[in-house]
């Protein structure tokens, strides 16, 4: 998609070529003599053995384990199928394992149950679990009968990929199979129906696994007090907790509940807990207090939680130093993120994806750029692959700054590399256009996004919405609107506040308004950013009476005015010419400490005080305003001057006025 200034912008992923690393092919080239044929007319199985083993290439190993075969120097057996099997689960060449395991079963050599759990292993590390689900069915053609042993690791597979449809019909499988579920089985299954969030369900298999004679384990208890915690029910884990001797993976499930939620001074009880029964907290734990306190913007005592790990003998670890980085950069304190950062580099810790991905977002978020590009670089060059969250972090950094150029450069490279933008990184991008007015390829890119399987969200189509209004498009942004609801996004508050913001702005009142009473029929729930664009909205209107209604309203519903409420009331007050009602409402506020006025009121209050009283009440409350360290702009001067001008008569100079403040 051509940009501008001879840029365009890729659309399509570009993945690297995989070479085809393995020829297995069942059928030898008599006419070709393999470098691996024995002279021997016969190979020791343990020769065989020690080869496939110190073979470090992969294809070499299957080529030396064919040529043997086909030249007839041995006949394969159970252990050399394994080993090679083994080393090719290694590798993830899983294509090659279903020939091995088909030419056993030509052999008639039976697969044991130690290769057929490596087996659904190796599919479980592929992401497989499905085809592990039919090998397993195929399971008797290899000879090989289902134990206890091998329904747990297929039903680990399924859960490694969430698959917990199928779950339960292979524990049916398995007690008609008249297979005892073990302590094994029943963690997988209590962890299934945690991470399911069915987490009542996990406590009733509890119960049943003691009347099966099963008593659960830390690892049972820890899952579900895990679980507890994570779904925001700490009161009830901590309770499940106080049933049997707690231990540091329980401890740290209940300081993370306790931290998510805000109470980290009951972390803090619980450190103190776990040093009178004797249970030392680790990294983990004081990780998470870190972590906590870092989010909560108090960085100064979790550097005072750092000291304490360090006096205790707990060498802090990666995830540790990367909260701190991301509590120095929510504080504004750039130059002690950078400088931990060079310390860890120092120290010669392992930098991960999570380390790199803070710091890029640090930068980029206060304005660093180019230093995160530069990371990006660096990164690279140290083995490790940015992800899309990276790219995506760029992107919107580029979009910020108002760089369609680095932001299209950053789009170009993660499409090159074959990493495919998701709806974050896609409305990032689409951000980057609007920035720029490119209204028409930000559109574009949002059906193209649709055609590559990657839906837009409400997120995607309320950035291009807001760049429409934000340029006086709000017509634009309504045909975006029924856009939207045909991709089957709903708007949410803020499609709405923009839309009104934008079409207030250029004056069409009646699609305003039109938008409200759609979102009065909706029951939308209205906040402060939406009652104030419409109080703004009704004044430009010049309806200054429903705006002072719909502020009572707003009181009524208990949502909390701020300035620009107070502000936009004020001058509703003085549109009407109740400028002592302004004047009372400003003292008012002010007594009871929520707010304090500021240019724009008083701003306000000299326009309706020289429309409604006259100069000299206006001087009086100029001089209050000044008194007040409160600096008239060109907006209070103009008020001002408009009203001398106007009481001596004058209405040339008003217009020569006029022109002057037009021109700048």
């Amino acid at each position: 998609m051509y940009l501008k200034k001879g840029r365009s912008l890729l659309l399509k992923v570009h993945k690297p070529p995989i070479p085809f690393v393995l020829n297995t092919n069942p059928l030898p080239n008599s006419n070709q003599k393999s470098q691996f044929e024995s002279n021997e007319a016969f190979l020791k199985e343990s020769d065989v053995l020690l080869r496939l083993k110190q073979e470090r290439e992969i294809s070499s190993a299957m080529e030396y384990f064919k040529s043997i075969a086909n030249s007839g120097a041995f006949k394969h057996t159970p252990l050399t199928y394994q080993t090679m099997i083994e080393k090719l689960g290694g590798e993830f060449e899983l294509g090659s394992i279903q020939y091995l395991l088909q030419q056993m079963k030509l052999e008639r050599i039976v697969c044991s149950e130690e290769l057929f759990v490596f087996v659904i292993c190796s599919y479980r590390r592929a992401g497989w679990a499905e085809q592990a689900l039919k090998m397993f069915y195929r399971m008797n053609e290899f000879g090989c009968k289902p134990t206890v042993k091998i329904y747990n690791h297929l039903l680990d597979a399924l859960l490694s990929e969430n698959l917990f449809s199928l779950i339960n019909p292979i524990y049916t499988n398995m007690k008609k199979d008249g297979m005892e579920p073990n302590l094994f089985t029943y963690n997988i299954l209590i962890k299934a129906l945690c991470k399911n969030d069915k987490v009542d369900n996990a406590r009733k298999l509890l119960v049943e696994m003691s009347k099966r004679g099963c008593s659960p384990d830390k690892v049972s208890y820890t899952t579900i007090i895990s679980s507890l915690c994570k779904l925001g029910k700490v009161k009830e884990a901590r309770e499940l907790a106080s049933r049997f001797e707690p231990i540091l993976p329980v401890y740290n499930a209940l300081v993370n509940g306790f931290c998510k939620e805000g109470k980290i001074e009951k972390g803090f009880e619980l450190l103190g807990e776990m040093v009178e029964k004797g249970i030392e907290p680790n990294v983990i734990t004081y990780s998470t207090i870190i972590s906590s306190l870092c989010d909560v913007g108090r960085v100064n005592l979790s550097l005072a939680v750092l000291a304490k790990m360090f006096v205790k003998g707990c060498t802090p670890n990666i995830h540790t130093f990367t909260s701190l980085v991301k509590g120095f950069f929510s504080e504004g304190r750039v130059f002690e993120a950078l400088e931990l950062w060079n310390r860890m580099v120092c120290e010669g810790f392992e930098l991960n994806i999570v380390a790199y991905s803070t710091l890029i977002h640090g930068l980029c978020s206060s304005g660093n750029v180019d230093k995160a590009v530069s990371l990006l670089d660096q990164m690279k060059r140290n083995g490790c692959s940015p992800n899309v969250t990276i790219y995506s972090t760029l992107i919107d950094g580029f979009a910020k700054a108002g760089d369609l150029c680095g932001a299209s450069e950053i789009w170009n490279e993660m499409m090159s590399n074959g990493c495919r933008p998701n709806v974050v990184a896609y409305t990032c991008m689409v951000d980057a256009l609007c920035r720029n007015s490119l209204f028409n390829r930000a559109h574009f890119l949002i059906e193209n996004m649709s055609l590559e399987g990657c839906r837009p969200n409400t997120i995607t189509f309320n950035t291009l919405i807001k760049g429409l209004c934000a340029c006086g498009r709000a017509e634009w942004g309504l045909k975006v609107l029924d856009e939207m609801r045909r991709h089957g996004c709903l708007p949410n508050i803020t499609t709405y506040n923009e839309l009104l913001d934008g079409l207030f702005k250029v004056n069409r009142f009646q699609e305003a308004f039109e938008l409200v009473r759609e979102m009065q029929e909706g029951k939308m729930e209205l906040n402060l950013v939406t009652y104030n664009t419409i109080l703004n909205g009704l004044c430009r209107a010049g309806f200054p009476v429903k705006a002072l209604q719909l502020m009572g309203k707003m009181l009524v519903e208990g949502e909390n005015p701020d300035g620009i409420t107070y502000n936009t009331t004020i001058y509703a007050y003085c549109k009407l010419g109740r400028v002592r009602t302004a004047t009372q409402l400003v003292e008012r506020i002010r007594a009871s400490k929520k707010w304090c006025p500021d240019v724009v009121t008083y701003t306000s209050l000299l326009w309706g005080i020289c429309n409604s009283i006259g100069l000299d009440e206006a001087i009086v409350y100029l001089d209050k305003m000044v008194s007040e360290d409160i600096s008239p702009n060109i907006a209070s001067w103009n008020v001002l001057v408009r009203c001398l001008f106007n009481s001596l008569g004058h209405i040339g100079p008003i217009h020569i006025l006029d022109d002057i403040l037009g021109n700048g």
